[in-house]
């Protein structure tokens, strides 16, 4: 698939075009911060983000999710399905947020498929930015994910200054180009040695995190003091859940306003919450802040490779940036490697 230029002076356009046809996500200031919403056109959308404050994951997986409804008058107690989304188009993801997409694939989209999930990822087209800069807290490339690259994006825009280098990667990507390929030029060759130039600060500026042995020391670590003594500082707010892109616990719950209609919900839930493990009986079998921090970061370093074969973060840096306690996965990382 031949690599495209866009002009910057096209990319209102582009969007505008984009959003006569598609529901269109897209990265807009928010009361000062940048979040991912809904928008009608691409007034307002900005592209120099490094990275919004919560990710896009909500667009696939959400905080709340009402799944289907109910007729308690009904003697069959007649399920109604709620309606799927439109066909939209995710623009401005990140690679990191990109790659916690195909992460969330492992878990809804494989061994048990969630229709939910699935219906909301096929019906969706991701064109992700390369970074050319990053946060002080980024770390991506400690597994493996490049600022220039977005494997699981449809199109990959990289910022070369007065244009847009446009990578197609999937047929997805395909039609997206070619129904705006009146706002496209073929890229001259040029694109590339560009990009790569472009992209460079990015991975330089970050975090240089050391992985090698992490997961092989986890493996014996279980009970290890170590986890007493960090989760001392842990104040089990989840914020570090709710803002990291690949964390997907939730519960299910039902509701009705006292008439014959109820509810089935899906909430995103956190496992540093004191009653997410607790069964209806009332056993707690995470009873202290030193069972649920350990739960965490075994899940992101261990299990999580045990079941699927790959790491459950993408070094994105928001929990280092908003746990009120600095009680970060880097961190944590670190302090494996230095334990005997």
């Amino acid at each position: 698939m031949a690599d495209k230029s866009l002009k910057k002076d096209q990319v209102k356009n582009l969007l505008n075009k984009i959003a006569q046809s598609n529901q269109l996500i897209a990265p807009i200031l928010s009361d000062g911060i940048t979040l991912f919403k809904p928008v009608q056109s691409g007034e307002g959308v900005v592209l120099d983000y490094q990275n919004a404050v919560v990710p896009p994951k909500d667009f696939f997986f959400p905080q709340s999710e009402k799944m289907f409804s109910y007729d308690m008058s009904d003697p069959s107690w007649a399920i109604k399905p709620e309606e799927g989304v439109p066909n939209r188009v995710l623009f401005g993801a990140r690679p990191c947020d990109v790659k916690s997409i195909l992460l969330l694939d492992k878990v809804f989209d494989a061994e048990f498929r969630d229709d939910f999930y699935i219906d909301k990822r096929n019906k969706t087209t991701i064109v992700a930015i390369s970074c050319n800069d990053c946060r002080h807290t980024c770390f991506c490339g400690a597994f493996g994910i490049s600022p220039g690259k977005a494997e699981g994006a449809d199109l990959l825009l990289t910022d070369l200054g007065d244009r847009y280098l446009v990578e197609v990667l999937t047929d997805k990507g395909e039609t997206l180009a070619a129904n705006c390929s009146d706002l496209f030029s073929n890229d001259d060759g040029s694109g590339a040695a560009a990009k790569e130039k472009a992209t460079a600060p990015a991975l330089e500026k970050q975090m240089k995190i050391d992985l090698e042995g992490v997961k092989a020391k986890l493996d014996n670590m279980f009970d290890h003091p170590m986890w007493a003594a960090e989760s001392l500082r842990c104040i089990g707010c989840g914020t570090c859940t709710f803002v990291c892109p690949t964390c997907h616990c939730f519960d299910i719950v039902d509701f009705n306003n006292q008439s014959s209609v109820g509810y089935r919900y899906r909430c995103a839930d956190s496992c540093q919450f004191a009653n997410f493990t607790r069964a209806a009986g009332g056993h707690q079998p995470r009873p202290s802040k030193m069972e649920r921090t350990r739960q965490r970061f075994m899940h992101k370093l261990r299990y999580f490779v045990d079941r699927y074969g790959d790491f459950g973060c993408v070094g994105c840096g928001r929990c280092l940036e908003k746990c009120p306690v600095n009680l970060d996965i880097a961190q944590i990382i670190n302090k494996v490697k230095e334990v005997g």
